[in-house]
């Protein structure tokens, strides 16, 4: 099975996930659960899995927000709130947005199916260096078919997630680096990538000028014909690196999965609970 599979798996399912950052049902749990702003719910929300961890845990496995965005909302979250009520309100919200985007299919056959497929594919994950996959996996499972999509979900974007960061940090590119690099495919506004991850301008160029001296970044601010093969490379790496679980399902599977949540998907993203391209990094299209 060719590793391109990974991409596609991860294209498919991303939404699944990553609308617990956008829906506003998201936003009120978490105030309801004592955070304060959106950072702070989406920082605590994502690392709650591992314990009430420092900052510095927050900024090494998240990798490419800046320190200080971190910095302003953790350890304070845990002050204000635990890691057991913040996981419990992302799961309500999570389970609440899906029956709002879903309605009658949330519960489904169909959506059970490819529920049952997306966790029979989390077995192929090995926890091994994979530090914000471990912690989820650590949790238990949900009973609702519509929250077992989203927690498998979770599980393979964190998976893959921990497998980018170990591509990135052997082709020694930092955090900032690696948002200039994607803006420099023009697919993503560098204004959108700089801002939601806390980089300053000055602290943006100067990433853009290690990249130009390193001859990936031409003049113009788009990627040269060596930046485009380490991009490559790089992506590749990481689907690479993602393929466990894919290969544990199957083509068949895989097929399968991909197909069944193809129009669950298309509703959440019409629905405006996973805006794309945004600011978790996911473009339009698997290409």
């Amino acid at each position: 099975m060719l590793a391109s599979m990974a991409r596609r798996m991860w294209w498919a399912l991303e939404p699944f996930h990553a609308m617990v950052y956008f829906a506003p049902e998201a936003r009120a749990a978490f105030d309801d659960a004592g955070l304060k702003g959106g950072w702070m719910g989406y920082f605590a929300s994502r690392s709650a899995p591992m314990g009430p961890v420092p900052a510095e845990v927050v900024v090494a496995t998240f990798y490419n927000f800046h320190p200080r965005l971190v910095h302003r909302a953790i350890p304070d979250a845990w002050t204000l709130s635990s890691p057991e009520r913040v996981l419990a309100a992302r799961s309500a919200a999570a389970s609440a947005t899906l029956e709002r985007l879903l309605g009658p299919a949330a519960g489904s056959a169909e959506l059970a199916e490819a529920a049952r497929l997306a966790r029979r594919a989390t077995e192929g994950c090995d926890p091994i260096g994979r530090p914000l996959y471990a912690g989820h996996a650590s949790l238990p499972w949900p009973d609702e078919p519509h929250l077992v999509l989203w927690h498998a979900a979770t599980l393979l974007r964190e998976f893959r997630g921990d497998g980018h960061v170990a591509a990135l940090l052997g082709a020694g590119v930092d955090g900032c680096e690696a948002h200039v690099l994607v803006a420099a495919t023009g697919k993503i506004p560098a204004e959108l990538l700089r801002g939601a991850r806390g980089w300053s301008e000055a602290e943006w160029s100067a990433a853009v000028e290690r990249l130009r001296a390193r001859g990936w970044v031409a003049g113009d601010g788009t990627l040269t014909e060596q930046g485009r093969a380490t991009r490559a490379d790089i992506e590749a790496r990481t689907d690479e690196l993602a393929m466990a679980p894919w290969r544990h399902l199957g083509p068949d599977g895989c097929e399968r999965l991909a197909a069944l949540v193809a129009a669950p998907r298309a509703r959440i993203v019409e629905g405006g609970s996973f805006p794309a391209p945004n600011p978790v990094g996911l473009p339009p299209d698997p290409a």
